[in-house]
């Protein structure tokens, strides 16, 4: 099997929706998003699989070393650290948006609390907004208020899976809904992870958290226009079968404790005709403003350079490319 084969079947085993609209994607695009899809996917299953902590910040460690070779030039022989590096360089990926996801992979590790919903968007942006900037510095965009924008359509993302996954989550002791809103809907955190059960207190909470996801999506749909006319469809499906999960969410009451949502493959395709629409999408004016847990990452995005002088010529790219094709 090919390089390209491999990586490609990496994103289809492990996200059948993001596999379906990155289908959507021009050829030209569709290796690079598998090879970051592949540098992610190992990534997360690096510290998901680890045993304990003391494994867990080891597995991290191994993660910021591997990045450090990257952008050194370094690269192994893995396929997929060859593939990420290749992308690293010829779409000129700032460093501190990987470091950015692996900061938030150590965050899971750590079963850090989220006491607010500022600290449920600034999660998002490490272990979802930095993959959507990713996706946006390959499609060529570098504006600020596209990549604010990219940023909010990743927040949403993950705030629908949190919302999905609060059942499957805490039985794995673990909980990503604002700490404050649990308060406030009388739900005791550290009481209810241990018997979690569906609950009209819990279900308040995440129809509240999935209200806030529709609203940052509808911030992030501004910025479709904008993009290159043949990503746009791509993208818009992206975020509609995302948004559907959501639905699928209310359908059930808001009840993702005891089942999980799933949106059905005739609703995936029905979505991804309405998505068609998106080529002819009008570039309206945007608000360059991120969301404040987003505008340090923008920051370190402006002002670090993506690679090391020594990565920058000709001859190690050409080996880079050579070695994903």
């Amino acid at each position: 099997m090919s390089t390209a084969a491999q990586l490609e079947a990496i994103l289809r085993a492990g996200s059948k929706s993001f596999y379906m609209a990155s289908r959507l994607l021009p050829r030209r695009l569709r290796a690079p998003t598998h090879a970051l899809y592949a540098f992610c996917r190992h990534a997360d299953d690096a510290v998901d699989d680890a045993g304990s902590m003391r494994d867990a910040d080891r597995a991290v460690d191994a993660l910021r070393a591997r990045i450090e070779r990257v952008y050194a030039g370094r690269v192994d022989d893995s396929i997929v650290e060859r593939a990420f590096a290749s992308v690293v360089e010829q779409f000129t990926i700032p460093r501190a948006v990987p470091e950015a996801l692996v900061d938030g992979m150590l965050w899971d590790a750590q079963g850090r609390i989220y006491a607010t919903a500022s600290d449920v968007r600034a999660y998002g942006v490490r272990v979802a907004s930095t993959v959507g900037l990713m996706m946006t510095l390959v499609m060529g965009r570098r504006e600020r208020a596209v990549l604010a924008r990219a940023c909010d359509l990743g927040i949403a993302m993950q705030c629908t899976n949190i919302a999905r996954d609060v059942g499957e989550d805490a039985r794995r002791g673990r909980i990503y809904l604002p700490d404050d809103w649990l308060r406030e809907a009388g739900v005791d955190r550290e009481r209810w992870l241990a018997d979690p059960q569906p609950s009209e207190a819990i279900a308040t909470v995440v129809a509240r958290l999935l209200d806030h996801a529709d609203g940052l999506y509808e911030r992030a749909d501004r910025a479709i226009g904008h993009l290159p006319g043949d990503c746009r469809i791509a993208i818009r499906a992206a975020r509609l079968i995302y948004a559907a999960i959501g639905d699928v969410v209310r359908r059930n009451q808001f009840d993702s404790v005891s089942s999980r949502a799933v949106v059905p493959t005739t609703r995936k395709l029905w979505l991804l005709v309405r998505a068609l629409g998106a080529r002819t999408r009008v570039a309206h004016p945007l608000d360059p403003s991120p969301c404040p847990e987003a505008e340090p990452l923008l920051d370190a995005i402006g002002a670090l350079p993506a690679i090391g002088p020594d990565t920058r010529s000709s001859n190690r790219h050409s080996a880079h490319m050579k070695a994903v094709q």
